[in-house]
C-alpha cells in the first residue's frame, strides 16, 4: 500500500524535475531575451557589454565624444552608455520598396528597433522622456512616449526597472509588439521568425552575434556585393567556446553564409581564400617584424571552408588584441625598420 501511495508523488517529482531541466536547457540555447522582445525584422545585433567591462579589466569602456546634446542627456537621466549599458538588442527593418522587400513599409531608409538592458534611473528616464514627447500613449499600463528626432518619429518605451525599448519605425503597432511581448512569460520559443530560424547557428555562449539578411541588390549592403552575387542570409558570433574546448585567452569567431546553392558557397570561401592569402603576402613583404603578433595569430587562425550551399569562415581573436581595441591603441602594420648600413 505504501509503494502504491509513493510511486505517484516520486513520479511527479521526477516529471516535474525533467521538465525543469528541459526548461532550463532550452533557456540556454534561446537567443537572449531582449532579443526575443524584438519585432520581426531584417537584420538583428546583440552585444553583451559586461563581458567587455571584464576584458577591459572591469573598467569602463573607452569614452565616447560628448556631443551638447548627449552631454544634456547624460545630465538629465544620470545614464551614461559606455558606463551603465549591459545589453543591447538591435533589429533592423529594410524598406519594403528594396529588391527583397523588408520589414520597414514605407520608409526609404532602413529603420531601427532596440531592447537596452542597463542600470536605468526609471524616474529620471520618464521625466526626460515626458519632456521631449510630443505625446504619450498609455499602452496595457505602460506609456510610450512619441518623440520628433531628426526628421522621425522615435517611440520609447521603459518596460521594466533594468530594460528600455525604443523604435523609430513608421508603425506604432511595431513598439507596442514589443510591449506586448515583455507582459508574457518569456519563451524560449519566441522571438522574431528570422532569429528563431537561424539563432541555433550561433556559438553557444556567444557575447556578440549577429544574423543579417544580406541581399546585394539592396542599399544598405551593396557593399556586400564583392563577395555575395546573390541573396543570402549571414550569421556571426564571437564566444569564448571554441568548437572543441573552452579558450579563457580568446574569442572564437565564426561566420557562416546560408546561400542558394553549392556553387554560389564555393564562390564565397574561394573569394575569403583569396583575401587571406593577399594578406598573407602583405605580412611576408612587410617582414616578419611588420606586423603586430596579435594580428599575425588572427590571420593564422583563419579557416575558411565550403559544406554543401554554406561557406564558413572561423578565426581566434586573443584577449589582448580586444584589450587594445578597448584602449584605442589599434595596432598598425608599418614597414620594417632598415637595417643599419655594414660599415
Amino acid at each position: 500500500m505504501r509503494i502504491r501511495r509513493t510511486l505517484p508523488i516520486v513520479l511527479a517529482v521526477l516529471i516535474v524535475a525533467v521538465a525543469v531541466t528541459v526548461a532550463v536547457q532550452l533557456r540556454k540555447l534561446a537567443p537572449p531575451e531582449p532579443a526575443r522582445l524584438l519585432p520581426g525584422a531584417d537584420a538583428f545585433f546583440y552585444l553583451d557589454l559586461t563581458w567587455a567591462r571584464r576584458l577591459n579589466g572591469g573598467k569602463e569602456l573607452p569614452q565616447v565624444s560628448h556631443d551638447p546634446e548627449y552631454e544634456r542627456f547624460i545630465q538629465a537621466t544620470g545614464f551614461q552608455f559606455e558606463r551603465d549599458l549591459d545589453e543591447a538588442a538591435f533589429a533592423v527593418h529594410y524598406p519594403a520598396s528594396w529588391p527583397g522587400g523588408g520589414t520597414g513599409g514605407s520608409a526609404r531608409e532602413p529603420r531601427f528597433s532596440e531592447v537596452l538592458v542597463g542600470k536605468l534611473q526609471g524616474e529620471r528616464l520618464i521625466a526626460y522622456f515626458r519632456q521631449m514627447a510630443r505625446s504619450v500613449e498609455n499602452y496595457h499600463s505602460v506609456d510610450i512616449f512619441t518623440i520628433p528626432l531628426e526628421g522621425r518619429t522615435l517611440r520609447v518605451a521603459l518596460l521594466s526597472p533594468d530594460s528600455v525599448a525604443a523604435s523609430n519605425h513608421d508603425d506604432a503597432a511595431v513598439i507596442q509588439g514589443i510591449v506586448d511581448h515583455s507582459k508574457r512569460l518569456a519563451s524560449p520559443f519566441g522571438g522574431p521568425a528570422l532569429l528563431r530560424q537561424y539563432y541555433k547557428r550561433v556559438q553557444l555562449g556567444s557575447l556578440v552575434w549577429a544574423i543579417a539578411r544580406i541581399d546585394p541588390a539592396e542599399p544598405a549592403t551593396s557593399w556586400w556585393s564583392s563577395l555575395f552575387a546573390s541573396p543570402a542570409t549571414l550569421v556571426i558570433s564571437g564566444s569564448f567556446l571554441s568548437p572543441l574546448h573552452l579558450r579563457a585567452d580568446a574569442i572564437h569567431l565564426r561566420g557562416e553564409a546560408f546561400t542558394q546553392s553549392e556553387q554560389e558557397a564555393r564562390a564565397i570561401a574561394d573569394k575569403i581564400n583569396l583575401f587571406v592569402a593577399l594578406m598573407h603576402s602583405a605580412e611576408i613583404s612587410l617582414g616578419t617584424h611588420g606586423a603586430d603578433p596579435d594580428v599575425k595569430t588572427l590571420f593564422d587562425s583563419l579557416k575558411v571552408r565550403q559544406e554543401g550551399d554554406r561557406a564558413l569562415v572561423s578565426a581566434s581573436v586573443s584577449l589582448g588584441f580586444l584589450r587594445k581595441i578597448l584602449s584605442g591603441s589599434v595596432p598598425e602594420l608599418t614597414e620594417p625598420a632598415a637595417a643599419p648600413p655594414k660599415r
